[in-house]
C-alpha cells in the first residue's frame, strides 16, 4: 500500500447518485494476508499502550465530530418543516400564518455551532494522531536500524538486500499510512453506520426497513464483483513487476543489449509483457468499475422507495416534510461508511501483513554476546594465531577443519586457491562476522571472542575488490577511515595512494561529490580512494583483497610500492587470484575445499611441484597463450 488512505467521509447533503461510492478502491485488489492475524495485532497494539490517553481523545473526538455531523441533516429537515408548514399556512390564509424566520435563523446558528465544532475536533483529532503515529513509527524505525547493527554478517548472505529494505521502508510506510488515516476513518464510519440507523429509527421505522432491505444487495453485488476482479488485479501486479524487473534489467545492462545487437528482442520481449500488462489492467479496471454503478442503481431503488413511502405517509400526515428531506440525506449517506469498512478491512490484512515482515526482522537471532571483555594491547604487534579452528555455514557442510597458522608479528601473508575454497571466510572469521564452530583465533594471544567486537575490528583496515564509497564529497569518504582525520593527513593518504593526482583534476577536487552508487568515477578511481582510507586508517593488521585488480599496470606498480610501504611492520592478508603480486610474501597459505594443504615461501611452493606450482604454471601458460594470440 504505497498511498494513503484518504478521509472520504460525506459531507451532511450528499446526493443520490453518491450512494455506494467509494465501493471500488481496495475491494477488488489483492489483499497480502498475515500468517499470524492475533498474534501480530497484539504486538502492534502493545506499541501503541504508551499512547492509549492520546488514542482514547481521538476516539472521543472522532465519535463528537461524527455526531455533530450526523445530527445536522435532522435540524435542517426540522428548518424544512417550519418553512414548508408556514409557507401552506400563509397559502391557506390561515389567520395570523406566518413563516417562523426567527425559529430557522436559530437552526441555522446551531448548525453553523455543530459544523464549526465538527470541524475543530476533526482537527484535533488529526493533529493528535499524526504525533501518536510518527512517534509509533519512529520508535519502529529505530528499533530495525538498532536490529540490523546487532543481526550477523550470515543475515545479509541469506536475504536479498532488497527485501531488507522493503520491511524497513515500505512496510513501516503502510503501517504509518494506516494508523494516520484508515484508524480514524473506521471509527468514523462505524459511529456514521450506527447513528445513521438511529437517526433514521427515530425518524421512520418503515422508511429505515426500505432502506435497510437494499443492503443485502449492494453487499452480494459487490462481493460478485470484487471476487472477479481479484484474479485480474493479481495478474496486473505480477505483470507489472515483471515489466519493471525486465525494464531495469535492460536500463542496466543497456550496453551489453547493444553490443550484442538484442534491442530487437528486447523490445519484442516488452510488447509481450506490456501486452499482459493492458490485458488484465483494463479487464481489472472494467469489472472492478462496475461496482459504481451498481451501487448507483441499487442506492436508487433505495430512493424510490423512500420517496414513495415517504410521499404516501407525508400525504396521511404521519410524516413531516422536513424529516423525509433527512431521510434522503441520511440514506445518501448509509451506504459510503458501510464500503468504507469493507476497504478499511483489506488496508488492515495489508497492513498486519506488512507489521508481520517488521517483526520478524526485528526477532532475527543476534550476534553472539561478548561474555567476558577483554581489551587488546594498546600497542598491538599483530600475532595471530589460528588454533585447530573448525568452521561451517551449515552444520550438514563443514568447511574449514582443525586450521592451524601462526602468523608472526609484521608478517604478510598470501591466502591463495580456487574459489570456494575459503579465502574469503577467513577474513571473516578474523573480524568475527561469522562465530567459530571449534578452536581459537588470537591476536598477541588474546582470543577474540573475548574482545568487544568494535575494539577487536578497530585494529584491521580493509580494502577489499568491491569498493563501497558512499554519497559525499571525495574528502569525506577518505576521512571515513579515521575520525578527526586533518585535511593534510587527508590529502598524505591520497598521495600514498597515487589517488591525489587525478583527485585535484576534478573539477571540485576533493569536494567533488560522489553520487550514491560513485559511478562518476571509473572502478579503478574507486579502488584508490578506498587504499586511501586504509591508508588513513593506520591499522595494525591489514586485509587485501586483490586490492589492485580494477587498476592498470603502471598504477598497480605504484600501488603496490605504497602498500609495501604501508604494510612494513604490519601483519598483513593479502588475498590473491594472481599469483605474481604475492611473490615476496613471508607465508602463502595454500587452501583447497577450506582447508590449508600447503604453506611456504614461493620459492619453497614452487620446489614442492604440487598444487601452488600448478596453479602458479597455469596463470603463466594463460598468459603467455593470451600474449601469442595477440
Amino acid at each position: 500500500m504505497s498511498e494513503k488512505s484518504k478521509d472520504t467521509r460525506p459531507a451532511a447533503g450528499v446526493g443520490p447518485a453518491q450512494f455506494g461510492r467509494g465501493g471500488m478502491g481496495a475491494m477488488g485488489m489483492p489483499v497480502q494476508k498475515a500468517k499470524n492475524f492475533k498474534g501480530t495485532l497484539k504486538r502492534l497494539l502493545r506499541y501503541m499502550m504508551p499512547f492509549r490517553i492520546s488514542l482514547t481523545l481521538v476516539f472521543v473526538t472522532a465519535v463528537l465530530s461524527t455526531v455533530f455531523s450526523i445530527v445536522a441533516p435532522k435540524l435542517m429537515g426540522d428548518a424544512t418543516t417550519i418553512l414548508f408548514e408556514g409557507s401552506v399556512a400563509k397559502l391557506k390564509e390561515v389567520a395570523g400564518a406566518r413563516i417562523d424566520f426567527d425559529a430557522i435563523f436559530q437552526i441555522a446558528i446551531i448548525l453553523a455551532a455543530l459544523y464549526i465544532f465538527s470541524s475543530v475536533l476533526m482537527y484535533i483529532q488529526q493533529w493528535i494522531m499524526v504525533g501518536v503515529t510518527q512517534k509509533i513509527v519512529y520508535n519502529l524505525r529505530e528499533q530495525i536500524s538498532d536490529k540490523l547493527t546487532r543481526v550477523p554478517l550470515s543475515f545479509f548472505d541469506s536475504r536479498s538486500h532488497g527485501d531488507t529494505m522493503s520491511r524497513a521502508t515500505n512496510d513501516v510506510e503502510t503501517i504509518s499510512s494506516t494508523m494516520q488515516q484508515s484508524l480514524t476513518q473506521l471509527i468514523t464510519s462505524l459511529v456514521t453506520v450506527l447513528g445513521i440507523v438511529i437517526m433514521m429509527l427515530t425518524i421512520s421505522p418503515l422508511l429505515t426497513l426500505a432502506t435497510i432491505i437494499t443492503l443485502p444487495l449492494s453487499i452480494l453485488g459487490t462481493k460478485m464483483i470484487a471476487s472477479r476482479s481479484q484474479k485480474y488485479f493479481k495478474g496486473q501486479q505480477q505483470t507489472l513487476g515483471a515489466l519493471n524487473g525486465h525494464v531495469e534489467e535492460m536500463y542496466t545492462g543497456h550496453t551489453i543489449v547493444k553490443a550484442f545487437g538484442q534491442e530487437k528482442k528486447s523490445v519484442e520481449r516488452f510488447n509481450e509483457i506490456n501486452d499482459k500488462l493492458y490485458q488484465s489492467g483494463w479487464k481489472a479496471q472494467f469489472i472492478s468499475g462496475l461496482i459504481f454503478p451498481l451501487m448507483s442503481f441499487i442506492g436508487n431503488i433505495g430512493y424510490v422507495l423512500v420517496s414513495v413511502i415517504g410521499g404516501i405517509m407525508v400525504t396521511g400526515g404521519s410524516i413531516k416534510i422536513g424529516d423525509i428531506q433527512a431521510f434522503i440525506q441520511y440514506s445518501g449517506q448509509f451506504g459510503m461508511p458501510i464500503t468504507q469498512v469493507a476497504n478499511i478491512a483489506n488496508v488492515i490484512q495489508s497492513t498486519i501483513a506488512a507489521a508481520e515482515r517488521i517483526f520478524e526482522l526485528l526477532d532475527e537471532p543476534e550476534e553472539v554476546q561478548d561474555l567476558t571483555i577483554a581489551k587488546p594491547n594498546k600497542h598491538v604487534k599483530g600475532h595471530v594465531k589460528f588454533d585447530h579452528v573448525a568452521f561451517s555455514y551449515k552444520e550438514e557442510a563443514p568447511l574449514i577443519q582443525n586450521m592451524n597458522i601462526d602468523v608472526q608479528p609484521g608478517q604478510t601473508v598470501a591466502i591463495v586457491g580456487p574459489t570456494g575454497a575459503g579465502k574469503t571466510t577467513i577474513v571473516n572469521l578474523l573480524m568475527r562476522f561469522y562465530e567459530l564452530k571449534g578452536g581459537t583465533i588470537s591476536i598477541d594471544g588474546v582470543d577474540t571472542r573475548n574482545m568487544v567486537r568494535s575494539d577487536l575490528r578497530a585494529l584491521f583496515g580493509m580494502v577489499l575488490q568491491d569498493t563501497w564509497l558512499f554519497n559525499g564529497t571525495i574528502r569525506d569518504n577518505i576521512a571515513y577511515g579515521r575520525d578527526g582525520a586533518t585535511e593534510a593527513e587527508i590529502v598524505s593518504a591520497a598521495k600514498a595512494a597515487y589517488a591525489d593526482y587525478f583527485i585535484r583534476t576534478l573539477p571540485d577536487g576533493y569536494d567533488t561529490i560522489l553520487n550514491e552508487e560513485a559511478s562518476n568515477l571509473s572502478h579503478g578511481q574507486k579502488q584508490l580512494l578506498t587504499i586511501a582510507r586504509a591508508i588513513l586508517a593506520d591499522p595494525a593488521i591489514l586485509i587485501l583483497d586483490e586490492a589492485t585488480s580494477s587498476v592498470d599496470t603502471r598504477t598497480e606498480v605504484s600501488i603496490q610500492r605504497a602498500m609495501s610501504n604501508l604494510m612494513e611492520g604490519r601483519t598483513s592478508f593479502v588475498i590473491a587470484h594472481r599469483l605474481s603480486t604475492i611473490r615476496d610474501a613471508d607465508l602463502i597459505l595454500v587452501m583447497n575445499h577450506g582447508s590449508v594443504i600447503e604453506q611456504g615461501t614461493h620459492e619453497q611452493l614452487l620446489e614442492q611441484n604440487g598444487f601452488y606450482a600448478d596453479l602458479y604454471n597455469s596463470q603463466f601458460a594463460t598468459a603467455s597463450i593470451t600474449q601469442e594470440a595477440g
